[in-house]
């Protein structure tokens, strides 16, 4: 008896001692952190240092979830479609439109199809979450208590919303599977918004004072969406640039031999499809060449949050083998179809980032995934390129791909995709220089360009811009460029959109009888503009005068130019009359008067760049301390965009969006930036770094990257490891 239970005694020491499976995961997470050095510079900027790329990853994404992890949470809760769990009803139709692309256990499955190195990569970005969560127990997760792997793959592209986002609306989802008794106003594009998009010039040697290739990079994003960052490891990896919160990869930026900017896009990578339906006793059919098919039906579950817990919306959604049902048009359902290929797309996206040059940057190119992006791009062997799209299906040209196109039809099927050699591309032109700047590519190195009558339509839908317009001018004919000058050029301070307006107010002024009452009423303010230049600054008076001018005549006409499908700028100046034109000037300068007392304003004491909280949503108000900012909204060909607007009553405009990274690259035999991200990197008030960057950002001037290890040892405030 005795000896049974020694037996037993020691079979529970043993039973006890044994670890859980959490304690290993834990011991797993301590061991990995070992392998990480996290050096944080005088800016906050982390420069992660791994022993494999796998370690720089479960780093970087630590470091990141450091400095906001309800950024990173919120990304992955909108790009799961699980949204409404943490902010409630309204955002179910968002959720829904996710999850008709989406599908959890889909992507589970693609995770185990994986390559063994990007499993590895996805392993590191769960555990390096899950570890910063295990230690920081005073972070309280909104839903996402434990990152899976697998989750990596429904956010593989750095783009705000990418395709499934920009090319669903919300509203008509809602009008089709809702269940609201009356249809939701269509969303419509606010033409006197910000332009979304971004900057991207690149110098050839020869246009470069030292020799050597140059890049700017100059994303136009909402503020704080990215991150900036510097990931490294012993496998070849020595990334920096902006990293979109929760990603693993840098987005825009560079290595020491190579470097790439994306720019939004407009070549056609989605479709709509009129499908022809009916109705039957077993369900819905849609015509497709002569013959009736039944449309997939998939029962989708929306979980969303309500005072008094969760609760759960069933809807049923209908495919046709284009894709999804969105939305209805006349007697016509309407399907799109778009790429949906999350190995392909995060292998680009990761692989991109340890190209040694133009040949392995290429290759990455070639695994056309890269669908809403163009990329401008420049490197250390001299080379500077220029790739319009990345994803083009091939299609017949006699159809108009800009609208829904017949769904019944095999002729409207995609033809298999563009290979990137019959894209629009640019390597090396002549000129010395490229660039994009959301314009088409037609101007992209001035006389060098592409001709637009070399590819189908399809591949450029986008037109020029007064952005593209002032490009040229900074770029063309200057062949001594350096860091700085470039910069220069970057916040050149010449607004082109006025050389079209501006003589159209003029003519319409000098038109007006003498006799008319607001003839001298305007007479002080025409002349301010008569004698402007056409360069903001922040002690100017005529860029106030300007630009509320602008947005006046432009609010008034925008839906008319959009029904129109006519050039905005062209309309305004071309189509209105000069009544218009004069009384939009009139009401411009009362709402100066009204706002701020007089309308010789200067423009810095309206713009203003403030950062209050660390809400992705930010609050703004005239009586707290902000800084005035020169450059404005693109809408007017300011390079250095800067889109503004009031916002909960305030007069002041703030920024909100634009130039949320800026960085200026010169490669040789050892590569050097500079930079400057908008406000700061951490997202948490009480950080020094939230805000220590926002007088230089309203500057427009950059600070030193620090790249280079010693260069980082020099400069580094904190080093540590994940986890200490």
């Amino acid at each position: 008896m005795r000896h049974i239970l020694l037996i037993l005694f020691t079979f529970i020491c043993v039973s006890c001692s044994q670890p859980t499976p959490e304690q290993l995961e834990v011991s797993r997470w301590q061991e990995q952190a070992k392998n990480v050095t996290i050096i944080r510079d005088e800016w906050g900027i982390p420069h992660v240092y791994g022993k494999t790329d796998a370690d720089a990853v479960f780093g970087m994404i630590y470091a990141q979830a450091e400095d906001d992890f309800n950024r990173i949470e919120v990304n992955y809760l909108n790009a799961m479609g699980r949204l409404a769990e943490a902010e409630g009803e309204s955002e179910l139709y968002r959720d829904l439109r996710m999850k008709m692309f989406i599908d959890p256990a889909e992507i589970q499955q693609q995770y185990e199809e994986s390559p063994e190195w990007l499993k590895k990569l996805m392993n590191a970005f769960a555990d390096g979450l899950n570890y910063y969560l295990h230690t920081h127990p005073e972070v309280k997760p909104r839903v996402l208590t434990r990152f899976e792997p697998w989750m990596a793959l429904t956010f593989t592209e750095g783009s705000i919303g990418g395709d499934i986002e920009s090319f669903v609306s919300m509203n008509q989802l809602e009008n089709f599977y809702g269940d609201r008794m009356e249809q939701l106003p269509l969303e419509t594009t606010d033409l006197t918004k910000e332009p979304s998009g971004s900057n991207g010039f690149a110098i050839a040697p020869s246009n470069s004072a030292t020799g050597n290739a140059l890049l700017l990079i100059n994303p136009h994003t909402s503020f704080y969406f990215r991150a900036e960052l510097q990931m490294a490891s012993e496998e070849g990896l020595n990334a920096y640039g902006a990293v979109t919160w929760g990603q693993f990869f840098v987005y825009q930026g560079f290595n020491e031999k190579t470097g790439w900017m994306h720019t939004s896009s407009k070549a056609d990578a989605v479709d709509y499809y009129l499908e022809t339906v009916s109705e039957k006793e077993d369900g819905y059919y849609y015509l497709y060449d002569g013959e009736e098919r039944k449309l997939t039906t998939k029962e989708i579950t929306l979980p969303y949050k309500t005072d008094s817990g969760m609760e759960e919306k069933q809807v049923t959604v209908y495919y046709s083998h284009h894709g999804p049902i969105i939305r209805s048009e006349g007697d016509k359902w309407v399907s799109v179809k778009l790429m949906h290929e999350p190995i392909k797309a995060l292998t680009q996206s990761y692989t991109r980032t340890k190209a040694t040059g133009y040949k392995s940057f290429a290759e990455t190119m070639d695994i056309l995934t890269n669908s809403s992006n163009n990329t401008v791009y420049a490197d250390a062997e001299g080379n500077i390129a220029y790739w319009h799209g990345n994803f083009i299906p091939r299609r017949d040209p006699s159809y108009d791909w800009r609208k829904p196109v017949d769904g019944s039809t095999s002729a409207t099927e995609w033809q298999g995709l563009h290979p990137v050699s019959e894209h629009i591309t640019l390597l090396n032109p002549s000129n010395g220089w490229l660039m994009n700047t959301n314009n088409w590519p037609f101007s992209a190195a001035g006389e060098n360009s592409p001709k637009r009558a070399d590819y189908p339509l399809y591949m450029s839908n986008n037109t020029e811009n007064p952005r593209g317009i002032h490009a040229i001018k900074v770029l063309e004919g200057k062949t001594d460029f350096t860091i700085e000058s470039l910069r220069e050029a970057a916040y050149d301070s010449y607004l082109t959109a006025f050389d079209t307006l501006l003589p159209a107010l003029f003519d319409a002024y000098d038109a007006t009888g003498d006799d008319d009452p607001f003839k001298e009423d305007l007479k002080a303010p025409v002349e301010a503009l008569r004698g402007w230049d056409k360069r903001y600054s922040v002690d100017s008076v005529p860029t106030s005068v300007a630009i509320f001018w602008g947005q006046e005549l432009m609010r008034e006409v925008m839906q008319k130019a959009r029904d129109a499908e006519a050039d905005i700028y062209e309309y305004m100046a071309g189509e209105t009359t000069p009544e218009q034109r004069v009384f939009a000037l009139l009401r411009a300068v009362k709402k100066l008067e009204k706002d701020f007392g007089t309308w010789q304003t200067p423009w810095g004491d309206i713009n203003r760049f403030q950062r209050l909280t660390g809400d992705i949503v930010q609050p703004f108000d005239d009586s707290q301390p902000s800084y005035p900012v020169a450059f404005p909204s693109a809408r007017w060909g300011s390079l250095a965009a800067y889109g503004q607007r009031t916002f909960n009553g305030t007069k002041k405009i703030y920024g909100t969006r634009g130039n949320s990274f800026v960085a200026i690259v010169e490669f040789g035999d050892k590569v050097r930036a500079k930079a400057i991200t908008a406000g700061g990197q951490s997202g948490d008030p009480q950080s020094p770094h939230f805000y220590d960057q926002a007088e230089l950002y309203s500057k427009g001037l950059l600070r030193d990257v620090h790249y280079y290890r010693a260069d980082v040892e020099a400069n580094a405030k904190r080093t540590y490891s994940p986890g200490q």
